[in-house]
């Protein structure tokens, strides 16, 4: 318990810009780039508008916290556990995909991931920074993968990059059928069983 008269802010003043990061990702997630408001962000992180300018001065500058400090962190553990994987590729890419079917599917990665295509025109910062913060790791870790298989000969030649890119396709492909045509009535998929099934499908179609 707090020593009596302690106000409680400040027990909690450290922990304000995550709780902040926290509650932005859910408005983004939930409305958008665009429609999100810096009121609502404050309110769902139980601070004032005043308080939320000392620690961010712009929502871009939000969403650049948010991607680097709760989204990123993830990609970069996967990308780490890719390069720290001697061989042979079907067990990384087992392990892989497992990893980043189970991500998507409870984190609110998808919904963001579809705000940043969505509103990336008029919001080019958007698509720049989950470019450079997410997608330069993630694909880059499969194409060294992918790169590091042929030399060692399991896998038929062909460019690495685009290896890469089929590899995680069905993926965004099962995010974005979720975050778009569930909510309208359409049949959910299953991600990490489209994850598995591709995977095993990759495998072979990829092998020497």
């Amino acid at each position: 318990m707090l020593p009596a008269g302690e106000p409680k802010f400040r027990r909690r003043k450290a922990d304000r810009p995550g709780e902040i990061l926290a509650a932005a990702l859910a408005v983004f997630a939930e409305r958008g780039f665009a429609a999100a408001r810096l009121d609502e962000i404050a309110a769902r992180a139980g601070v004032s508008k005043g308080a939320l300018y000392l620690y961010f001065e712009t929502k871009e500058e939000i969403f650049r916290a948010v991607v680097g400090q709760m989204i990123a962190p993830n990609m970069l553990a996967i990308r780490a556990m890719v390069a720290a994987h001697p061989g042979p590729l079907p067990d990384l890419l087992r392990a892989a995909g497992a990893r980043i079917a189970a991500l998507v599917d409870v984190a609110p990665l998808g919904a963001v991931a579809k705000m940043v295509i969505g509103e990336a025109r008029n919001f080019p910062e958007l698509a720049r920074v989950w470019h450079d913060e997410l997608v330069v790791h993630a694909l880059g870790a499969l194409t060294d993968a992918v790169a590091a298989a042929q030399a060692r000969g399991e896998v038929r030649p062909g460019d690495p990059r685009t290896f890469a890119i089929q590899l995680v396709g069905p993926i965004l492909m099962g995010v974005m059928w979720r975050e778009t045509f569930v909510p309208v009535g359409a049949e959910p998929f299953d991600l990490p069983a489209v994850a598995h099934q591709h995977v095993e499908t990759m495998i072979r179609g990829m092998a020497a």
